[in-house]
């Protein structure tokens, strides 16, 4: 093989691919941008507070100051307000995995009257703001004695529509061949015990997805919590925590970083624990 053909092969190959590198290129600088905000938050929460703007957008702090996490934790009371968001995610979560889960799936496999009526109500939830729906909220909240309260921020934060939760959910359902369930009811098994022993088992990439959605909604909810904490300020949530380091004359914005980073890191491990299912069950839904 004469060497004009290897450059010329070689000159094809570094020409096909190059677009692809370009793109992966171009990819690298964006994930480089996206990333940069929170390595930097991470490192300014082992500042002092003069080095945080002092030091400006370098990431290295000259000396780890470790009383940031400790200031966060004992002083803001940030392990009180952790304990208070994680009962408050996790009972949500489990409340809005089940409700949607039903809901999709008596969408998606029974016809009765008014189907599509809800179907367009619920894709109208849509589009209202959830400042407008907050004062309805928190008026029916204190009439049943739920305001300041774990209990009512638990059913505020998951008595709304959760439309996206429940498409998914019907999307998947969808496509289950119906003879799984005509199979189960000549076996004797009722409404309950087919949805909750065949049809959510079959649908854990869809609530893998919900449940990582509803966790990171819930978990970084904001005006909700604020609003049912307003006179239970030991019922906090770590978003809602933060206001800790607010003054009226000054902000701590090393222990808000400490702070800001010790709610993160929750986040993370459960999105790279669920991140696989998250895509499957996008993937699946939006396959129907």
């Amino acid at each position: 093989m004469s060497a004009g053909r290897v450059t010329g092969r070689v000159a094809g190959r570094v020409a096909r691919r190059l677009p692809w590198w370009i793109a992966a290129g171009f990819l690298a600088i964006g994930c480089a941008l996206w990333v940069y905000p929170f390595v930097w938050m991470v490192a300014a929460s082992l500042k002092d507070q003069m080095e945080v703007f002092a030091s400006g957008l370098s990431l290295l702090p000259k000396s780890p100051v470790w009383d940031n996490y400790a200031r966060a934790w004992n002083d803001a009371h940030f392990g009180r307000y952790l304990l208070n968001t994680v009962v408050v995610t996790l009972v949500t979560v489990v409340v809005v995995v089940v409700r949607c889960a039903m809901a999709g799936y008596v969408l998606a496999r029974h016809r009765f009257a008014g189907r599509k009526a809800i179907m367009v109500v619920l894709v109208a939830t849509l589009f209202v703001p959830t400042g407008y729906t907050i004062i309805p909220v928190v008026d029916i909240s204190q009439r049943l004695g739920l305001l300041n309260s774990l209990g009512g921020m638990v059913v505020a934060l998951s008595g709304g529509a959760h439309v996206a939760a429940i498409l998914l959910y019907l999307g998947y359902f969808r496509q289950i061949p119906r003879e799984l369930e005509e199979a189960a009811v000549v076996d004797g098994a009722g409404f309950w015990s087919i949805f909750f022993r065949v049809m959510l088992p079959l649908a854990m990439p869809v609530t893998a997805t919900v449940t990582l959605l509803t966790f990171l909604a819930t978990w970084n909810a904001f005006f909700l919590p604020l609003v049912f904490t307003f006179s239970r300020p030991d019922l906090r949530t770590l978003s809602v925590g933060m206001l800790a380091f607010v003054g009226e004359n000054s902000t701590d914005w090393s222990g808000m970083a400490a702070a800001a980073t010790i709610s993160l890191l929750p986040v993370v491990v459960i999105f790279v624990l669920l991140q696989r299912y998250f895509v499957e069950g996008i993937a699946g839904a939006v396959k129907s």
